[in-house]
């Protein structure tokens, strides 16, 4: 089982200790990103959290460049970095150079953890999304499973410490551990007040995976939010909660992810927020205001891609076998 202690880290079933909060680095824009991670490194992170998709890793990488190594301020073993293989590489001749590309971005001999980013695969290449002429997205029948043995060979080389999931429901990471030989260290996933996951925490934590939760904070900045949609953040429920421990509601919904053992890599590139989003070992929230946060749920998730289609927003790859969202949890 995933344990906690009170430095704020988790120890992974590798034994490995993970700081509860990371930096998150999606979304984060071009000439944005270098500076953010230099600000959360230099107050206190030592949890990145990136991924090939995202490109940015060679930002996040001059970064590390300067205050990670040999006659820098923080040594490599004290900063947990994780890195995340995109769908259009998950067949199992393309893993290792998939991971090789994200170290040399990063500049990094090894990652702390490796995570296959969604289980369905696209269309072998270069091109993050390989369209058809109409838009629709060209896809892969390489079975997640394939991607996993190439993943473990990965350990087995010492190119990563961990390797885990991300977007995988429940049956889909029972699919992995039946068959792995390094089994699965953690399952990143969407988790906040309004998606909390409870379902998919307590399987988890019976099979001594982490959880970690990205857009912890719902996720305001999403492309695809509309303009007049309430923002998770003001609900007035967080904010009586946030008033009574003087904290934010951003740290009051960090606080109940770490006191579940659920880790956090929430996103900013604003110092201030950056350094109030790692402000989250210093109280604790009572099991009354736990419930309450926990009773915000409605199961709404905002990081599915959609498209249009016949007038009507829809799910992009809801189609594809190893679609993930289906499942109940």
């Amino acid at each position: 089982p995933v344990s906690m202690d009170m430095e704020c880290t988790v120890t992974l079933s590798t034994g490995q200790r993970m700081p509860v909060v990371g930096l998150g680095t999606w979304k984060s824009a071009a000439g944005q990103v270098q500076q953010a991670v230099l600000s959360a490194l230099d107050c206190g992170y030592r949890h990145v959290d990136c991924a090939a998709a995202y490109g940015n890793e060679q930002e996040v990488g001059g970064a590390l460049a300067q205050r990670v190594g040999p006659g820098k301020e923080l040594r490599r073993e004290e900063v947990f970095v994780t890195s995340k293989l995109w769908n259009t590489k998950h067949h199992p001749e393309d893993v290792e150079a998939a991971c090789r590309s994200s170290l040399a971005q990063l500049g990094l001999s090894y990652l702390d953890l490796y995570l296959v980013h969604w289980p369905m695969a696209f269309q072998r290449g270069e091109e993050l999304m390989p369209r058809r002429a109409d838009g629709t997205v060209c896809y892969s029948d390489t079975h997640y499973l394939e991607t996993w043995r190439a993943m473990e060979a990965l350990v087995d080389q010492g190119l990563v410490r961990a390797i885990g999931l991300s977007n995988f429901s429940a049956r889909q990471m029972d699919d992995v551990i039946a068959a792995a030989r390094h089994r699965p260290a953690v399952n990143q996933v969407e988790c906040h007040p309004y998606l909390s996951q409870a379902s998919l925490l307590s399987h988890c934590r019976s099979v001594g995976v982490c959880m970690t939760a990205y857009s912890p904070l719902g996720s305001g900045d999403r492309p695809w939010a509309s303009a007049d949609e309430p923002r998770m953040l003001d609900d007035p429920k967080l904010g009586a909660i946030a008033e009574k421990y003087q904290k934010t509601a951003a740290q009051v919904v960090l606080r109940w992810q770490v006191q579940r053992g659920v880790v956090c890599v929430p996103k900013s590139v604003t110092p201030s927020r950056i350094l109030q989003n790692l402000q989250v070992c210093d109280f604790s929230l009572s099991e009354e205001d736990m419930r309450q946060v926990e009773a915000l749920d409605r199961g709404e998730r905002y990081i599915v891609p959609a498209v249009e289609r016949d007038g009507q927003r829809v799910w992009r790859d809801a189609e594809h076998p190893h679609f993930p969202f289906h499942d109940a949890f």
